[in-house]
């Protein structure tokens, strides 16, 4: 019987933590031969001022300005140069099978 533990910090809404618990109930069943009601995860949430890394806690990293993400701006300027001739189209993709069901997919609605 696979026994799952995942432990996160505190503050996502239920529907969140239904999503987190069916994926991982998922991915044990995708990689191990097992039964579904076999699978047991339990979730734990952590305060987030119980919780750091660095000396910081999640909390006090949740108060810090959002830094940008982005890349960085270059800090010399680039040559722009325009092709000739636009560019020729790719060749069509192969034809692709269809999707698999969502529920098949393990996107099916959390209960």
């Amino acid at each position: 019987m696979p026994h799952i533990a995942v432990t996160i910090g505190a503050g996502r809404s239920p529907r969140q933590l239904r999503t987190l618990l069916h994926e991982v109930h998922a991915a044990v069943l995708r990689s191990v031969d097992t039964r579904p009601e076999h699978v047991r995860v339990v979730l734990h949430e952590v305060p987030r001022t119980h919780w750091s890394t660095a000396d910081t806690t999640l909390a006090e990293l949740d108060q810090e300005p959002v830094r940008p993400t982005g890349p960085a701006e270059p800090t010399t300027p680039t040559e722009h140069t325009t092709p000739a001739e636009p560019a020729t189209p790719a060749e069509p993709a192969e034809p692709t099978t269809p999707a698999e069901p969502a529920e098949a997919a393990g996107e099916r609605e959390p209960s």
